[in-house]
């Protein structure tokens, strides 16, 4: 499931603990019935006070993904794969589409934003990570190009 979470990313931990469940369900990673490592044990494992990781699962059992048997842990919700699916697919197109109108905005063309895109996908990295040097690299070559 979680492996790791990125403390100097701009989206809070306990974010990220959020996200990582959502898409691991969405993605079938897991699946209803499945259980989650407990509080004590995804917080030793990622280092994050045990508090953040609690906060995470509580806010998944409101959205109605995890729910908590005393004794046994928290598990997955059934029946929510393709609400969970839809739910992360309309956030990242609603998160692209604000990226892609702020590179249209910054003067970036088509082509540019394709280019960036594609060598994003070519990436393998987890979300929340530094922004890979091959990326970054792409920025310094558009300002060389435009001149």
């Amino acid at each position: 499931m979680i492996q790791r979470i990125d403390i100097h990313s701009s989206v809070a931990v306990y974010v990220q603990i959020e996200n990582h469940v959502q898409f691991a369900i969405a993605s079938g990673r897991l699946k209803p019935g499945d259980r989650l490592p407990s509080v004590r044990e995804l917080s030793e494992r990622l280092g994050v006070n045990p508090n953040t990781v609690a906060k995470a699962y509580r806010d998944l059992e409101v959205m109605g993904l995890l729910y908590t048997r005393c004794g046994m842990g928290v598990f997955i919700n059934k029946d929510i794969e393709t609400k969970c699916g839809q739910d992360c697919r309309k956030r990242i197109i609603g998160r692209f589409f604000e990226v892609v109108a702020e590179a249209k905005s910054a003067g970036m063309s088509r082509k540019e934003v394709l280019t960036i895109v594609e060598a994003s996908i070519a990436v393998d990295a987890p979300p929340y990570g530094e922004t890979p040097s091959s990326l970054i690299a792409l920025a310094k070559q558009a300002k060389k190009t435009s001149k």
